[in-house]
């Protein structure tokens, strides 16, 4: 609700559309990121864990900060990892300083598994438009990114 208290700011005509395309593209990049990674039985979004467990290798990670490093919530998490641990490709483990809390960690199939989705991976991104892109605008981009946060 809008209260008529609340400070406001002029808002430019373009900036709704701008932000719903902006995430209605970003929607249908990951659609095909999935389908894409689909044929080696792997989300999207399990690549991404998959992906900071092998950064996390030797110490694991737990599963709120797994769900903060790539964006979902604890509980998405723990349903992602599930598949995975029952595929022997992640361990769960209880943290020896703090029992109520596990740490996953990633299994040498979930390294091959990781390795796996690679080509597929890269063959999706060289298909992307950024690959046109000069450096410096792939740069301006980014740079711009945590504004958006």
């Amino acid at each position: 609700m809008y209260h008529a208290s609340m400070k406001t700011t002029q808002l430019m005509p373009h900036t709704e559309s701008t932000v719903f395309e902006f995430l209605e593209t970003a929607s249908r990049l990951e659609r095909r990121l999935d389908r894409a990674l689909s044929i080696r039985g792997i989300s999207f979004s399990e690549f991404r864990l998959l992906k900071l467990l092998i950064a996390t290798e030797a110490i694991g990670c737990s599963r709120i900060e797994l769900a903060t490093a790539v964006g979902l919530t604890p509980s998405a998490v723990t349903r992602a990892l599930k598949p995975l641990e029952k595929l022997g490709y992640v361990t769960t483990s209880r943290n020896v300083r703090d029992a109520r809390q596990s740490l996953a960690t990633i299994t040498a199939a979930g390294e091959q598994l990781f390795e796996d989705t690679q080509g597929a991976m890269r063959d999706l991104l060289v298909s992307l438009p950024f690959s046109g892109l000069s450096r410096q605008k792939i740069t301006e981009f980014q740079t711009r990114l945590p504004d958006l946060q």
